[in-house]
C-alpha cells in the first residue's frame, strides 16, 4: 500500500515539475521585453470568398502565411525555448565566451511588434492574390494584444478569378517566332484555366528553352513580353506574348558552332594559358592544347557533341559538360562561346579542364554487427590510377580482409575470416569488336574488367578458395535508370582444410556437402536498376532493381548435359553449374512530413537448376533473416518452409540454411526525434523454401500453403545519422514462427518483456551501418 502511495505521489510531483516548466517558458520570455515593445507570435490570414472551394481557400491561405514578415520566434510545443535561452544568457560583456555562444549562437532574439509593418504585409498579400488572377482584391490588416503578447490578422476579400480567354504567340516575320509558334501546342498556358503571373513567366521560360535548341544562344527570356487585356469579357484575360522591339539583334540571330579549343591542363591559379606550338593538336573538328600530352585525342572526340558546323544547341552544352564531369578524371570544367572573329553568326567554343590527381589511396572501414549473428568489420585498401591508358581509364587494386565474429548462440566460436585481393579496369565507354557504339546519354558509359581473389577460413570448419573474373559494361540511360551487363562471370571455389568433424557432420546432414563442393560458374549476368528516390519533393518515391543470372546455359545444351541421365559433364575435372536465376527488389517510400516516411520492400527471387546441375550453387541460394533482412530470426537460420533440424542431429552449431525461392516483405516507419536521432518501428515477414522435395528436410518445398511458413518479426529502432555514415540499432523479437506445429506458430500471445528467458530467447539486438533498406 505504502509503495502504491508513494508511486502516486512520485508522478504527482513529475507532472508539477512539467507544467512548472511550461509555466516558466510560457511567461517569463515577456518581462524581459524593452520599456513599451511588445512580443511579435505570428500573423493569420483569412480570406472571405463563397465561391471558392474550402479546400483551395485554405491552401492559399497557407500561401499568404507564408509571405507574411518578419517571421516570429520559433515555437516547439507551443513554447519558445530558443527565445528563453536567449533572455536567460543575458548581454554578455564580451563577444566570445559560453555566454555569448549561449545567447548568440544557440538563442534567438525576440521579434518585437515595433518591427511588424502592417501595410507592407498587407500590399505584398494584394500583389499576390492579383498576381494569381484576383483583380481588385481588397486587403484589411488589424492586430490583437494580450498579455504583452501581440498577433497580426489580414483578412483578404478577392473578387471573381480572371480565366484565360486566349493566348496568341509572335506572329512577325522573324524566323524565330515560326518556332515559338510551332512548340505553342506545349504551351504551358492554356485558355480556361486560371491567370497566374507565375505562369507566364514560366512559359517565357519554356520559350527560351526551346530557342536554345535552335542556335539563339544570346536569347534570353527577359526579351519576350507579355500584353495581358482584361478590358473586354466576363473576368477573362487576353494574353498576347510578343518579342521586344529592344532585342538586340544578336539576340535574335541562330549561330552555329566554328572552331571548338580545349585545354586539359588548364590550372585553376593561372589568368592565361601558357603554351608552345608542339602542345598543338588538330583532331578532327578540335584544337586540343594539351601542354603534358596527357590524353589520347580521341577522348575528346567521343565526349564532346558539338562539331564544326552544327547548330549551336543547349542540350548538346550540357551533356558535354555532363560527361566531362562523369569521366571522373576532372575536377573542374569550364565552358565558354565567343563570337568567332572569321565568320559571322558562329560561335567559338572553348573548354578548360583541371586534373584530378592521377594517382591516389582510398581506405573504407566497414562495419556490421548482429549479436545474434556474425559480427564483424572489414578494411578495404586501395590505390587508384586515373586516366591509366591516356584515355580517362581507371585502374584500381585493392587488397580486403576482414573477420565475421558470433557473440552468442550455438555458433559461438565458428568465426569467419577472410583475406583477398581485386583489381579492375575500367574504360569510359562501350568495348566492342569490330564497331564503335556512341552513347547519347550525359553519362558516360563504362566497360569494366575484373579479376577477384578471396580466402575465406570458418574456424574449426572449413576454408574456401575463391576466384572471380569478369568483364561487362555499366550505363545510365538517365539519372533514374541505370544498366549492368557481364557478358562474361566466371566463379570458380574450391574446398581447403575441411575438418574431420565437419566431414563427419555432412554424413548426418547430407546438404552440408554442398557448401565445400568445388564450384565452376560462368555465364552472362544482367541488373536493371530504377529510382527516383532522388526527388525530395515527391511525396511517393520508388526503387526497383531486377537481377538475370545465367549459368551454364549454352555449353549445357552443346554438350547435352543431364545430372538426371547420368550424363554430368565436367571442365578441368569440376562440373560446371547451370542455372537460371531471377530476383526483384521492390521499394516504396511515402513522406508523411518533413522529417518523416514510410517504407517498404519486396523481394521476390527463384532460381532453377537444371541440366548439370540437380541444385543451385551454394553461394547462389537465397537466405533470409539477419540485419538486412527478417530482424527478429538470426541470420541464414530460418526456413527452408517450415523446416527444423532435427533433435537427434548431433551438431554443435546452427548450420547455414539456404534455397531456392525466397519471398520476403519489409515495411517500417522511419521519423527524426532529435538531433542526428532518428527512430523506426518496423515489421518483417518472409522465408525461403525449396522448389523440389528434400526427404533430408522435411516441410522445406514449396506448397500452395506457403503463407502459412511465413515468419513475421517486428521491432523498434535507432539510428545515428553522423552524415558520412549511419550507425543503425535494431531490437526486434518474433510474431510468428514458421518452425513451430501449424497451428501454434503466432507467437504474440507469449510476448513477456518481464521474462528474463523470453528476452535471451526472442530479442535479437542488430547493429549495423546504414539503412535495411
Amino acid at each position: 500500500m505504502n509503495k502504491k502511495h508513494n508511486h502516486i505521489e512520485t508522478q504527482y510531483v513529475k507532472y508539477f515539475v512539467l507544467l512548472s516548466l511550461f509555466f516558466v517558458f510560457g511567461c517569463s520570455n515577456t518581462k524581459y521585453l524593452p520599456e513599451g515593445e511588445l512580443l511579435y507570435t505570428g500573423g493569420s490570414v483569412t480570406v472571405k470568398d463563397s465561391v471558392i472551394k474550402k479546400k483551395d481557400r485554405k491552401a492559399l491561405e497557407t500561401e499568404m502565411e507564408g509571405l507574411l514578415r518578419p517571421k516570429p520566434n520559433k515555437k516547439i510545443l507551443g513554447l519558445r525555448p530558443k527565445l528563453w535561452i536567449y533572455n536567460i544568457a543575458g548581454e554578455p560583456k564580451k563577444e566570445k565566451g559560453f555566454r555569448y555562444w549561449l545567447r548568440n549562437k544557440v538563442g534567438e532574439e525576440p521579434v518585437l511588434f515595433s518591427k511588424v509593418d502592417l501595410d507592407y504585409n498587407a500590399s505584398v498579400l494584394r500583389n499576390f492574390a492579383e498576381n494569381r488572377g484576383y483583380f481588385k482584391t481588397r486587403v484589411s490588416a488589424d492586430s490583437t494584444v494580450r498579455n504583452k503578447r501581440v498577433t497580426a490578422e489580414y483578412t483578404v476579400t478577392p473578387k471573381k478569378q480572371y480565366i484565360i480567354k486566349s493566348v496568341t504567340f509572335p506572329d512577325d516575320s522573324l524566323k524565330m517566332s515560326k518556332i515559338i509558334a510551332r512548340s505553342s501546342r506545349r504551351s504551358l498556358l492554356k485558355v480556361g484555366k486560371p491567370y497566374d503571373l507565375e505562369l507566364i513567366k514560366a512559359e517565357r521560360e519554356r520559350i527560351d528553352a526551346r530557342l536554345k535548341e535552335k542556335g539563339y544562344f544570346y536569347f534570353n527570356p527577359d526579351y519576350i513580353l507579355a500584353k495581358v487585356d482584361s478590358s473586354k469579357g466576363d473576368h477573362e484575360v487576353k494574353i498576347r506574348l510578343v518579342i521586344k522591339d529592344e532585342a538586340p539583334v544578336k539576340a535574335l540571330t541562330a549561330y552555329k558552332i566554328d572552331k571548338i579549343f580545349v585545354y586539359p591542363n588548364y590550372s585553376l591559379s593561372n589568368d592565361s594559358v601558357v603554351y608552345r606550338k608542339k602542345d598543338i593538336t588538330q583532331y578532327n573538328d578540335f584544337t586540343i592544347i594539351d601542354t603534358a600530352d596527357t590524353f589520347k585525342p580521341r577522348i575528346f572526340d567521343r565526349t564532346i557533341y558539338f562539331k564544326k558546323g552544327d547548330l549551336y544547341n543547349r542540350k548538346d552544352h550540357n551533356l558535354t559538360l555532363n560527361r566531362f564531369v562523369n569521366l571522373g578524371t576532372f575536377s573542374f570544367v569550364k565552358n565558354e562561346f565567343k563570337p568567332s572573329d572569321s565568320i559571322p553568326k558562329t560561335l567559338d567554343a572553348y573548354y578548360y579542364l583541371t586534373l584530378l590527381p592521377k594517382k591516389f589511396i582510398r581506405v573504407e572501414v566497414l562495419g556490421k554487427t548482429n549479436s545474434a549473428s556474425y559480427t564483424g568489420s572489414e578494411i578495404n585498401l586501395n590505390w587508384n590510377n586515373r586516366n591509366f591508358f591516356r584515355g580517362a581509364e581507371l585502374f584500381t587494386a585493392s587488397i580486403f580482409g576482414g573477420a565475421d565474429f558470433q557473440l552468442g548462440g550455438e555458433n559461438k566460436g565458428k568465426n569467419i575470416y577472410k583475406l583477398g585481393a581485386e583489381t579492375s579496369l575500367t574504360w569510359p565507354r562501350f568495348i566492342v569488336p569490330f564497331f564503335h557504339i556512341q552513347g547519347n546519354s550525359e553519362f558516360v558509359p563504362r566497360t569494366k574488367a575484373t579479376l577477384r581473389y578471396e580466402y575465406q577460413k570458418r574456424t574449426e570448419l572449413y576454408a574456401l578458395n575463391s576466384f572471380n573474373a569478369s568483364f561487362g559494361y555499366l550505363w545510365k540511360e538517365n539519372v533514374r535508370k541505370e544498366h549492368q551487363l557481364n557478358v562474361i562471370d566466371i566463379t570458380y571455389v574450391s574446398p581447403n582444410n575441411v575438418t574431420p568433424e565437419y566431414q563427419e557432420d555432412i554424413l548426418e546432414d547430407p546438404a552440408l556437402g554442398k557448401v565445400i563442393e568445388k564450384q565452376l560458374i560462368f555465364g552472362p549476368t544482367y541488373s536493371y536498376t530504377f529510382t527516383n528516390t532522388m526527388q525530395k519533393r515527391k511525396k511517393n518515391t520508388f526503387y526497383f532493381n531486377g537481377e538475370l543470372d545465367l549459368a551454364g546455359n549454352i555449353t549445357g545444351l552443346v554438350t547435352g548435359a543431364n545430372v538426371d541421365k547420368g550424363k554430368e559433364k565436367t571442365i578441368f575435372d569440376v562440373p560446371f553449374s547451370q542455372y537460371v536465376k531471377i530476383k526483384t527488389d521492390f521499394r516504396h517510400y511515402l513522406k508523411l512530413g518533413k522529417e518523416s516516411e514510410l517504407a517498404s520492400r519486396v523481394i521476390v527471387g527463384i532460381g532453377y537448376a537444371y541440366g548439370n546441375s540437380s541444385t543451385l550453387p551454394a553461394s547462389k541460394q537465397f537466405v533470409v533473416g539477419g540485419t538486412n533482412s527478417i530482424r527478429a530470426f538470426r541470420a541464414r537460420t530460418l526456413g527452408p518452409g517450415s523446416y527444423v533440424i532435427p533433435p537427434s542431429t548431433n551438431l554443435n552449431y546452427t548450420p547455414d540454411q539456404s534455397a531456392d525461392l525466397k519471398l520476403e516483405f519489409n515495411t517500417e516507419y522511419r521519423a527524426k526525434l532529435f538531433s542526428i536521432v532518428r527512430g523506426a518501428l518496423f515489421v518483417d515477414a518472409g522465408n525461403i523454401w525449396l522448389l523440389n522435395a528434400d526427404p533430408n528436410k522435411p516441410g522445406a518445398e514449396i506448397t500452395k500453403d506457403f503463407m502459412k511458413q511465413l515468419a513475421v518479426g517486428a521491432g523498434a529502432g535507432l539510428r545515428f545519422d553522423l552524415s558520412f555514415l549511419v550507425l543503425r540499432t535494431d531490437l526486434a523479437f518474433p510474431l510468428r514462427d514458421p518452425s513451430l506445429p501449424d497451428g501454434q506458430r503466432w507467437v504474440i500471445d507469449k510476448i513477456n518483456f518481464g521474462s528474463g528467458p523470453w528476452r535471451k530467447d526472442n530479442l535479437i539486438l542488430n547493429i549495423a551501418i546504414g539503412y535495411p533498406f
